[in-house]
């Protein structure tokens, strides 16, 4: 497997499953069941791309993301401070759509510094980037 081909699919997985754990995190304090629906699909999509990116890698026998832990410890963590004092959809939705922003700027980032990476990934890569760009077109509506 191409070096640059690793890094991007690396990345949608590690984007994918941070989408995933942010919404499993988030949705016990959602009280609006059309925005419950709304993040349950999103998470759905985000499995579906990752499964994409984890069928590249093994098509081509490379090495898969693992995520750590620690990380998601955090990210969990930080989700439950922000919303400690505050579980508005209103604010949800500003969280989800502040990580989707996140999500965008690091595979933008993913796909300029592997510009040598194949089609396959790079159309990937631009596939989760549209649909987190249409996510944050969605929760703008629960602002």
């Amino acid at each position: 497997m191409k070096h640059d081909d690793a890094k991007i699919l690396q990345e949608i997985q590690r984007n994918t499953e941070m989408g995933m754990t942010a919404i499993g995190t988030i949705l016990d304090k959602i009280e609006d069941d059309e925005f419950s629906l709304q993040l349950s699909k999103q998470s759905l999509r985000y499995a579906q791309i990752h499964n994409k990116a984890l069928d590249q890698i093994l098509d081509q026998e490379g090495e898969v993301y693992h995520g750590s832990q620690l990380a998601d410890l955090m990210l969990k963590g930080s989700i439950h401070a922000n919303t400690a004092l505050n579980i508005s959809k209103e604010h949800l939705a500003e969280m989800m759509i502040q990580g989707s922003s996140r999500g965008i700027t690091s595979m933008w980032k993913a796909m300029k510094h592997n510009q040598l990476a194949t089609d396959a990934a790079v159309e990937l890569a631009q596939e989760l980037v549209e649909f987190e760009e249409k996510n944050i077109e969605k929760l703008k509506e629960y602002l």
